[in-house]
Order: C-alpha cells, then sequence, then structure tokens
C-alpha cells in the first residue's frame, strides 16, 4: 500500500488519497480540505504508513520508518497536488527530498510529463507552496532539478522573534540567544526562508560541526526540540510557527558540509530546503558565488544552483535522484 523511497538517506512513504481512504482514513476529497482538516485524521496516516510493523524495527532505529508521509496525487494530470505529513503529525510546506520522491512516484506511475510539472503543497499555514520540477541528467544521475524560487534572508523573513544582529566575515547575521546557550561555538546564524523556514548557525571548522548521534542525546536534543518545534512540542522560540535547523562550515571553493535538525523530525541525514537554504546562508556571508554549490550532508551531497542578478539571489534550484525502497 505504501511504497517507500530513498533520496540521500531521507526516505519517504508514499500513498495516494484513495488508499488511505479505502484503509479507513476519513480523508477529504481535496488537498486543501485535507491541510484544514489535518488533527482529524494526520496521526491516523501516520500510524498506519510510517510505523514499524511488530517486532520489525531494527536495534538503535528511529521511532519511525521512515521520515514522512507524501499523500498524493490528488489529479491525474499536472498540477499536482501533494500533502508533506511529518511523523509528529504536522505539515510541512516543503521539503526538497520529499518533492524529489514524490516526482520519482509520478514518473514511476506514468503521471510525470517529459516537460516537467508544477506541484503544490498544501499545509495549514498559509497557502500552497508550488515547486516547479523538471526532469534532469546530472553526471549520469537521472533526477529532477527542483525550482525553489527566490530566497528571503533575514529573521523577518522567517518570523523570528527577539533576535539581536552579530558580524560574521564582514557581514551582519543572528545571533539565536537559545542556540548559543546550548553550545558557545553557536553564535552566528542566517535565517533564510524557501517556502519554509530555516536557521543557519556558521561554523569556522568542519570538525565543530555536530553529528546526529549527538542531537539525539540529552540534553542538546531537549533544547535543540524547544528551539525547532513550534508549541506544544517545543517553545516556538524564535519561530512561533518553528524553524529547521542547519550548522554549516566552509570546506573548499563551492563546498559546504552541513549537519540538519529538522522541526516536526529532528536530526536527519539529510534535507533538500534545508541544502539549499545552507548554500543560500553561504552566499550571503561570501563563503561561496553564485553557480553550483555542493552540500555534503550524512546521508549525500546536494547540487544547488544558485542564480543572482545585480548582486541579489533570486532563483534557488535543487537537484535530486530518488530509488524505490525494496
Amino acid at each position: 500500500m505504501t511504497q517507500f523511497y530513498d533520496a540521500r538517506g531521507n526516505i519517504y512513504g508514499v500513498i495516494s488519497p484513495e488508499a488511505l481512504r479505502e484503509a479507513g482514513i476519513d480523508l477529504p476529497i481535496s488537498a486543501a480540505q485535507c491541510a484544514l482538516s489535518r488533527p482529524a485524521w494526520s496521526q491516523a496516516a501516520i500510524a498506519l504508513c510510517c510505523e514499524w510493523p511488530e517486532g520489525q524495527r531494527p536495534a538503535g532505529s528511529k521511532s519511525h520508518r521512515s521520515d514522512g508521509l507524501l499523500i498524493g496525487p490528488f489529479q491525474s494530470a499536472a498540477p499536482f497536488d501533494v500533502l508533506i505529513v511529518n511523523t509528529d503529525g504536522t505539515l510541512a510546506e516543503r521539503s526538497g527530498n520529499g518533492l524529489t520522491i514524490f516526482s520519482q512516484s509520478l514518473l514511476e506511475q506514468g503521471l510525470m510529463p517529459a516537460e516537467g510539472a508544477l506541484l503544490r503543497v498544501h499545509h495549514d499555514k498559509g497557502d500552497a507552496v508550488q515547486t516547479s520540477v523538471k526532469l534532469a541528467d546530472v553526471e549520469s544521475l537521472n533526477g529532477f532539478w527542483l525550482d525553489l524560487g527566490q530566497p528571503g534572508f533575514g529573521a523577518s523573513a522567517v518570523g523570528a522573534q527577539n533576535i539581536e544582529s552579530r558580524a560574521f566575515n564582514g557581514h551582519e547575521v543572528s545571533h539565536v540567544a537559545p542556540l548559543a546557550q546550548l553550545d558557545p561555538a553557536w553564535q552566528h546564524s542566517q535565517f533564510v526562508s524557501l517556502g519554509n523556514p530555516h536557521c543557519v548557525t556558521l561554523l569556522t571548522d568542519v570538525a565543530a560541526l555536530p553529528n546526529n548521534s549527538q542531537m539525539r542525546q540529552s540534553p542538546w536534543v531537549e533544547g535543540l526540540t524547544r528551539i525547532a518545534y513550534a508549541m506544544p512540542t517545543g517553545a516556538g522560540q524564535p519561530c512561533p510557527a518553528g524553524v529547521n535547523l542547519q550548522w554549516a562550515a566552509r570546506e573548499s571553493a563551492q563546498r559546504i558540509v552541513a549537519r540538519v535538525f529538522e522541526r516536526g523530525e529532528g536530526p536527519t541525514a539529510s534535507s533538500g530546503t534545508s541544502a539549499s537554504a545552507v548554500a543560500c546562508a553561504a552566499w550571503a556571508v561570501g563563503w561561496v558565488v553564485s553557480g553550483e554549490v555542493h552540500v555534503v550532508m550524512p546521508g549525500g551531497t546536494a547540487p544547488v544552483l544558485l542564480e543572482e542578478e545585480r548582486g541579489e539571489l533570486v532563483r534557488v534550484r535543487l537537484f535530486g535522484t530518488a530509488r524505490l525502497m525494496g
């Protein structure tokens, strides 16, 4: 019923609305209606599709067998509506790896047009977020370029509150006090909006990046959850709606190493929109120039294309591939 796909270590389940209804989930007809009624069905959908079958959870694995659930398509032809459900039952506005996986699923179903398609993610935080997808071949890999649009920068772009400014590498960035209280090295952060909110903490040494194991242990997991998650799971500080957290360090020209802690999920092997936010933050502080940037995460490396006009980033594109898991 649920098919699982892997994109750079990010695993999502994919299921059609019809299949959920047949399984007894009372899902409204349209994606927009589903988003508005999310509390009534999302936890049941995650339990049905993403929990480990009895006795099959590997030792040391996460509590769910995937990083989330993709519900769609709601149409038989483009544009396609989709819901991205986090394992805590909340809805995400955008997921680069998730949309790569959804595009691969559409392709395998024979629904993806040769010229690409428009994907519309419905959620309960505002208007649907649209992403244009094009089939592509990069370094002999068949995948997709996702057009994430123009990024926004700064605290106001993500709704962050009570933020001070600091200088980093000759550029103005933000100081997020709750992050600095967890680790004194986390003094300088760049907020980036890509249809969803990101906070990229900038470090000068790759060796100083946190690892996912550390972020799953006390006291970091509790502190990061308070920061990243909205209430009531977290404190919603500095962003009341929550924020995805990243840490980044420059490894070499056009190459950034990153770690990710997602709101609604926690530490992840990779994240497409997080990689894109890291590339944008690196550009904002002069670590990289426009063009192709490679963001290295534990789950794999994401190529991100930054397009600049008159000293401003006007477009961000993310390349991704996905494979159906056996």
